[in-house]
């Protein structure tokens, strides 16, 4: 089994291909499903649109964040198909880590013409 940056090598090899045969343009729905194609041809446990709940002062509220991919239940995935991203974008992904006990995740840019300007990678620096 995969674990740390040669997991992650592998996801960022996997959203290369995808945009490679996609390009840049399409809705983030679609790279999302090619993605997890993908993944799963590589051999990954892949789970898409997780929930995670809120927990709030030891009480789970009815409202809830989705994970867009949980990859080996090690790495979140949080995909976008955005102009550019934002402060938001990775203050997002890091709630995700904080709210799950993640320590790693990948922020995944599909709308730009070059793949690897569009990952953010992220530490959630609690677990460390």
């Amino acid at each position: 089994m995969l674990h740390g940056s040669e997991l992650t090598g592998t996801i960022i090899g996997a959203a290369i291909e995808v945009h490679r045969h996609l390009g840049p343009g399409l809705l983030e729905s679609v790279y999302e499903q090619c993605l997890i194609q993908e993944l799963l041809i590589k051999g990954l446990n892949v789970t898409s649109q997780q929930e995670l709940p809120i927990i709030y002062k030891g009480n789970r509220l009815a409202s809830h964040y989705r994970i867009d991919l949980m990859i080996n239940q090690q790495i979140i995935i949080e995909l976008k198909a955005v102009a550019e991203l934002t402060p938001v974008h990775k203050a997002q992904l890091l709630t995700y880590l904080k709210l799950s006990n993640t320590k790693l995740g990948l922020l995944l840019n599909f709308n730009v013409p070059v793949m690897k300007d569009g990952i953010v990678r992220m530490i959630n620096k609690r677990l460390l």
